[in-house]
């Protein structure tokens, strides 16, 4: 299992509740780019339509871009693949409790792409400067220990 993209900002930006894990479907030439590690999550979200969850606003370009179709979007919307009973629980959690879905990481698992997806509420900027706060003092215990 290789993680090719990480969003690194959704654990900074987002308290996250629950994660999820699910494919995503995909050209053969997306396929071959994120394997690469081309490409880009960061500022990408996730819609529920119906009873379908789609990746909105993520960036894959074409492996190569002369061998791919003219009309082809590299943020175009992609459909991820949950079970039914996930993406109804989805669904009924971002609409009762005000939450969101953010991507959490695009990695390959065999010959396929895998993608975790978490339900998240948005922090305050409060929560932000405690959050600084705590890494700056682990980071400063662990320099500690290692001199």
């Amino acid at each position: 299992m290789k993680t090719t993209q990480n969003n690194r900002k959704a654990s900074f930006n987002y308290e996250i509740l629950d994660k999820y894990t699910g494919g995503i479907s995909l050209f053969g030439f997306e396929v071959k780019s994120i394997k690469e590690g081309k490409g880009s999550i960061n500022e990408a979200y996730i819609k529920v339509k119906g009873d379908e969850v789609f990746l909105v606003g993520a960036h894959i370009p074409p492996y190569q871009p002369k061998n791919t179709p003219e009309d082809y979007n590299p943020y175009r919307e992609r459909k991820i693949l949950l079970n039914k009973k996930e993406v109804l629980e989805l669904k009924k959690r971002v609409q009762e409790a005000n939450l969101t879905i953010v991507p959490i990481s695009l990695y390959n698992k065999s010959r396929y792409i895998k993608i975790d997806i978490a339900l998240a509420r948005g922090k305050k900027t409060v929560d932000k400067r405690q959050s600084i706060k705590k890494r700056d003092i682990e980071r400063e215990i662990g320099r500690r220990l290692k001199n």
